[in-house]
């Protein structure tokens, strides 16, 4: 049974996420995009992973701008 139907971020970890937007937009251009220390500062995606875990505010933001380009993330 499914108890979160409508949630868009359903089924997906917070690494497959951090992964595709890193593969799709680099990290330079998230850094500008989301002005996070993770992003602009020596980043990688097991620092980033390490932060956002402990950043509720910066892991919203991410994903809502995982949501907001997923459709052209996945062409």
């Amino acid at each position: 049974m499914d108890n979160q139907p409508y949630n868009s971020l359903h089924g997906l970890t917070l690494k497959t996420i951090v992964t595709e937007l890193e593969a799709h937009f680099g990290f330079e251009t998230l850094g500008k995009t989301i002005n996070i220390k993770c992003f602009t500062d020596n980043p990688s995606i097991q620092s980033t992973l390490k932060f956002l875990r402990k950043t509720p505010w910066a892991r919203e933001k991410v994903e809502q701008l995982y949501i907001k380009h997923k459709t052209k993330i996945h062409r």
